[in-house]
């Protein structure tokens, strides 16, 4: 631990304040395949963010369902990586889990020590996020969903999207567009309210951290 020297007294003695420890919050992104995770993490990220992206094989598309995604060309192998500095000691690790069920195995090892999650949907491929709020509920990791509105594609209100993904009332679901830093800042803030509010946590007057 670090300490910091002062002199209060004026007499030279030495006292010592120990400093806090740095905090961080971890927030996985989640989501199906091409959904906007890597666009997200990239948007808010104040560090370049880190990518595991590889192109598309043409073997790959018999795989990876690009219907409603045609133009995407590139996937998520791993995980995407970003960092947000809320203030000194306190930041947030952002962790983008790879869409495709053949990386589901690596979802445990991230999903370690995570506050809470954003799962991401596309109302034109809205079954693909089912295995991701499956995977939270099951391990009782708070989420809320953020609803991509691709250009084109025909918006839904946030309570018919709660009922098809028989969501509870608790859940929030915001509609957004992944590539606007507001929107992606306020996915963020809804995750933290909502998972101390889901640990029993009086949140300060101040509220949850500011993105």
């Amino acid at each position: 631990m670090a300490f910091v020297c002062s002199d209060h007294s004026g007499s030279g003695e030495a006292r010592h304040q120990p400093e806090s420890a740095p905090v961080a919050l971890k927030i996985l992104v989640a989501g199906g395949f091409g959904v906007g995770k890597t666009t997200l993490v990239g948007s808010v990220s104040e560090i370049r963010p880190l990518r595991t992206e590889e192109r598309l094989s043409e073997s790959g598309r018999w795989v990876d369902d690009t219907t409603g995604v045609e133009e995407k060309n590139t996937t998520t192998v791993a995980m995407d990586f970003g960092r947000i500095d809320i203030r000194r000691g306190l930041s947030v690790y952002l962790f983008g889990t790879p869409g495709q069920d053949r990386f589901w195995f690596l979802w445990d090892e991230l999903a370690i020590g995570a506050l809470g999650a954003v799962v991401l949907a596309d109302t034109r491929r809205l079954e693909d996020c089912f295995p991701s709020v499956d995977f939270f509920e099951d391990r009782g990791i708070p989420f809320v969903v953020g609803v991509n509105c691709f250009d084109g594609s025909r918006r839904y209100p946030a309570g018919d999207v709660r009922t098809a993904l028989d969501l509870g009332t608790d859940v929030p679901v915001r509609l957004c567009d992944v590539r606007v830093r507001d929107h992606d800042k306020e996915l963020l803030i809804a995750v933290v309210e909502h998972a101390l509010g889901a640990r029993g946590v009086r949140q300060e007057p101040g509220g949850p951290p500011d993105f």
